[in-house]
């Protein structure tokens, strides 16, 4: 079987319950997003500026290849979500909107649901067994759109 249905079926095995399900459907994604959100905020030097670069353009470099290292359909549609990640930021700020604070306290909301997703599943959530499971969550979540489509992963 292959790495990333190995990581899908462990990833599964704590996200069972329905209501946990649709709570990590929404929590989820949004989480993928206001990460790169804060990371996006944090301030940058002046030759990053010049070039519009923030840390958000660098850190994402590494989790496209993770995600391109499970498979070529999953690397590929993390890397359109993540397009919509940069799209809606800076719809955000054409909005005056500001980043940092917007993604904060949607951060803290999710999370705080996420967990009450797992106290209503019974069961911990998979990143306190191993960290790479923060990064498997939208994968999951992507894969199970993919599967709805039929479209392998």
């Amino acid at each position: 079987m292959r790495r990333v249905e190995l990581l899908f079926q462990e990833y599964a095995q704590s996200h069972q319950n329905g209501w946990n399900k649709l709570i990590h459907n929404l929590a989820v994604p949004l989480i993928y997003f206001v990460t790169f959100g804060l990371v996006y905020s944090i301030p940058t030097p002046e030759i990053m500026q010049k070039y519009a670069i923030t840390f958000a353009h660098i850190a994402v470099i590494p989790v496209l290849f993770y995600y391109f290292l499970l498979s070529g359909p999953i690397g590929a549609g993390m890397t359109i979500m993540t397009m919509l990640v940069f799209w809606f930021i800076s719809v955000l700020e054409a909005q005056h909107i500001v980043v940092w604070q917007f993604s904060l306290v949607l951060f803290v909301v999710m999370w705080v649901l996420q967990f009450i997703g797992h106290q209503i599943e019974g069961k911990r959530p998979s990143f306190f067994k191993d960290l790479q499971f923060l990064l498997v969550g939208p994968a999951w979540i992507l894969g199970g759109w993919l599967r709805k489509l039929n479209i392998s992963y």
